[in-house]
């Protein structure tokens, strides 16, 4: 499926169970945030700033469209992103340097498809809605080979376009917007993209996070929500997360670092304790 480009992107609507780490919907769709948009581009360029000063080519970066309250045990964000150092054309022709975003995201009408899109840190944050990111920031060769991968397009041999809201890492049938980010780190890790051998190495070498579910959850999800898909699940669920992937990357020496990044405009005086919850997307 070819990458597509999203300039204004929405948070996704998540009830109940389905509150597992997600690829969000695309297609053009207004962002719902809670906060002002001035408040959003200035976290999006601390956020930038801050990787900048670290030097950062390539940033894991993760959001989260629900409160922390309404998400499983054990889970911070709900989705995750590449950041790229990138050479950036302007709309009068000139060029700068900035991230670029690299996302997968479902499509807005046909949830159970995913597709791969560029979009820019704006559009990260408006999806945001507690002022907080995660960071995962790799070491500088696995940058290097990163930058590589996503500057040419090799990373779209890993897209699976079948979505599914809390795809299994181990089992190649579906995937979300971290098992994207997962896969890619593998590819570039084993310095292929053989999504089967991938797949094979991760089923050793990777620990999913586990997603806990009642009965009624297990077999009344997927009539909930349509994004749930159970059939590469076994015993139990399992996903990929924020920590997982941190987790794997520590541990394998993968990483340079893993921390949170705090919007600032929270520490102002005139700003609420917390966003009203105006919504129930995110």
């Amino acid at each position: 499926m070819p990458r597509q480009s999203a300039i204004a992107l929405t948070a996704l609507v998540l009830t109940g169970f389905a509150t597992a780490p997600v690829a969000e919907a695309g297609s053009g769709a207004l962002p719902i945030s809670p906060f002002a948009i001035e408040d959003s581009a200035d976290f999006s360029k601390q956020i930038e700033r801050e990787l900048a000063a670290r030097g950062a080519r390539v940033a894991l970066v993760f959001r989260s469209g629900r409160y922390r309250e309404d998400l499983p045990e054990g889970v911070r964000y709900t989705h995750g992103a590449f950041w790229v150092w990138s050479e950036i054309e302007l709309e009068d022709g000139s060029r700068t340097h900035g991230y670029a975003v690299h996302n997968l995201y479902h499509y807005a009408e046909d949830t159970r498809t995913s597709y791969l899109a560029q979009d820019w840190p704006l559009n990260f944050t408006r999806g945001d809605v507690i002022g907080e990111v995660g960071v995962i920031l790799p070491s500088p060769e696995m940058q290097r080979r990163l930058w590589m991968m996503l500057a040419t397009d090799a990373d779209d041999a890993l897209h699976q376009p079948d979505y599914s809201l809390i795809s299994n890492p181990h089992d190649a049938r579906y995937q979300n917007c971290n098992e994207y980010l997962l896969d890619v780190i593998a590819a570039a890790t084993w310095e292929t993209t053989d999504r089967d051998q991938i797949k094979a190495n991760l089923e050793t070498w990777f620990e999913p996070a586990p997603i806990r579910a009642g009965l009624f959850e297990r077999l009344f999800g997927p009539s909930v929500d349509e994004r749930i898909r159970m059939e590469d699940h076994r015993d139990a669920i399992r996903t990929t997360t924020f920590q997982s992937l941190a987790n794997f990357m520590t541990q394998h020496h993968l990483s340079a670092d893993t921390y949170e990044i705090r919007a600032a405009f929270l520490d102002r005086p005139d700003t609420p304790d917390r966003p009203d919850r105006h919504s129930p997307t995110g």
